[in-house]
């Protein structure tokens, strides 16, 4: 009997060391790859080996345990079936590892660089799952089962799921095709057509989620959403105008007005965090109300989330500039004209 596991110690000995070496050696192997990924202007060699970091012990393990099949006693018989495992692993593994370096360049493309961005979810798991899926295939031919007749019955079995699934299938898809054309993206402010607005933080396989600024989590089903005419406050691109209607009194000199008002507006984009210090501002005169005359002044934020700061100053800081200058803010009022009294009969 101590024979016998005397000859399994040269195998037992091999697998445990490759185990040992694939935990010892990835620190080394990943020190020296980063230094070499900093040579370049790509940030995709970053992204691999992200990608690869948890999977090297795993295939110093697969060469280990294929080391200790060819020195194991029963060699011969070992050699066989252990070489369909390890080959089982090494794609599941190099699978994951695709769907990471898939996902992570899905989404530097969306985004122009390679920042790291929270996308949808629902691209997520849709180019992990379909990567998974060949990987399944793939290894089941090899370990010998027929995959012809499971992909006929899956073919069959998925059109009467499809049937059953109808509301769930539309919503996936439509999230598909949000996330592909994008519309709505995660981090965009958006305003529904009932009014409601928020920040999508995700759109997923059925739902999407919007927080509102009141921290109130809305959930939309993906076909519902793209079909309802939405704001989006991000597109076409972040920066947006913003509009405070001013109104001064009929004898003030709207040349003087308008030099006061651009001067205010100014300053507070330059000095307001959140405003676009390069934007011109504008003032238009357009109404003789009832008791002022009306303008309008045109700022820029640099997004949704900034444009209440910016009115917020501009506010302040225009009612004090006019109080300095004199210039009238008048309060609602109208004149009532009566008729002189007609004399009564003289007696």
């Amino acid at each position: 009997m101590f024979d016998v596991l005397l000859q399994w110690v040269p195998s037992v000995g091999t697998l445990i060391a490759g185990v040992l070496l694939g935990y010892l050696a990835r620190p080394l192997l990943l020190r020296r790859i980063e230094a070499l990924s900093r040579r370049t202007k790509t940030d995709l060699d970053d992204l691999v080996v992200a990608a690869c970091r948890k999977h090297i012990p795993f295939w110093f393990f697969l060469g280990g345990l294929v080391l200790a099949a060819q020195l194991a006693p029963t060699a011969p018989r070992l050699i066989g079936p252990v070489g369909k495992i390890v080959s089982a692993g090494l794609v599941l593994s190099l699978s994951l590892v695709a769907s990471h370096i898939g996902i992570g360049i899905l989404e530097r493309g969306f985004t122009g660089s390679g920042a790291s961005v929270t996308q949808t979810s629902v691209m997520r798991n849709v180019v992990r799952i379909a990567i998974l899926v060949l990987a399944g295939l793939w290894i089941l031919t090899n370990l010998g089962v027929e995959i012809t007749p499971l992909i006929t019955a899956l073919g069959v079995g998925s059109l009467a799921v499809a049937l059953a699934l109808q509301p769930t299938l539309t919503n996936l898809f439509a999230g598909v095709h949000m996330a592909v054309t994008r519309p709505i993206r995660v981090g965009d402010m958006i305003e529904l057509e009932d009014g409601k607005k928020g920040t999508v933080t995700d759109i997923g396989w059925r739902l999407t989620h919007i927080l509102e600024p009141t921290n109130n989590l809305v959930v939309i089903p993906n076909a519902r959403l793209a079909e309802m005419i939405v704001r989006n406050y991000a597109l076409p691109e972040p920066e947006m105008a913003l509009s405070v209607e001013v109104g001064v009194a009929y004898g003030s000199d709207l040349d003087q007005v308008e030099r006061v008002t651009l001067e205010v507006a100014r300053s507070v984009l330059r000095e307001v965090e959140g405003g676009v210090p390069t934007f011109e501002p504008l003032v238009h005169f357009h109404t003789f109300a009832d008791s002022s005359i009306n303008a309008t002044v045109a700022l820029r934020s640099r997004g949704f989330a900034d444009g209440a700061l910016v009115k917020h100053e501009f506010v302040k800081r225009l009612k004090r500039r006019y109080e300095a200058e004199g210039i009238e803010i008048p309060f609602p009022q109208q004149v009532v004209h009566s008729p002189p009294a007609r004399p009564g009969p003289q007696e």
